[in-house]
């Protein structure tokens, strides 16, 4: 099969079948004299693979360590996974706390005088807005503060 019969059989455009070959997670089969380079179904699975793995949040260099372990590396590939899972828990919990920051941002504009700057552009203007950890959000602080700076 042809590179672009490949890339429509793993749902992927010719662009990223050659990016991944330049790369080094996909080889190139040589050209042979008369025409264009052949593919297999062992290469399609291969090309499926990567893609599956990219689903899962793996990085293009965790999935080159994939693909050189084997099925009986299990415990090897297990700790791949638990390490993906665990950066996984740490991005659902950074994007926890910018969920929070964009609510409490945009909860400013409610409040806010019809002749009053816009809360939220001045806080990205100016201000930094806070994505910490809160226990226990204490709105009245983190405006008087927001004010303060914005005075400045």
């Amino acid at each position: 099969m042809t590179i672009s019969q490949l890339a429509k059989s793993a749902a992927v455009k010719v662009e990223t079948v050659r990016y991944y070959q330049r790369i080094g997670l996909l080889g190139t089969p040589k050209r042979p004299r008369h025409g264009f380079r052949a593919y297999s179904d062992e290469d399609v699975l291969h090309l499926r693979f990567i893609r599956q793995a990219q689903k899962l949040g793996f990085t293009l260099e965790e999935i080159r360590v994939l693909l050189r372990l084997s099925s009986r590396d299990c415990e090897k590939v297990e700790r791949l996974a638990r390490e993906r899972l665990e950066a996984v828990r740490i991005k659902i919990s950074e994007l926890l706390r910018l969920e929070t920051a964009l609510e409490a941002t945009i909860s400013d504009c409610k409040g806010r005088q019809p002749a009053a700057d816009c809360p939220l552009i001045e806080a990205l203007i100016g201000a930094s807005v806070d994505t910490s950890p809160r226990k226990t959000p204490d709105r009245s602080r983190a405006v008087g503060r927001r004010q303060a700076r914005l005075k400045r």
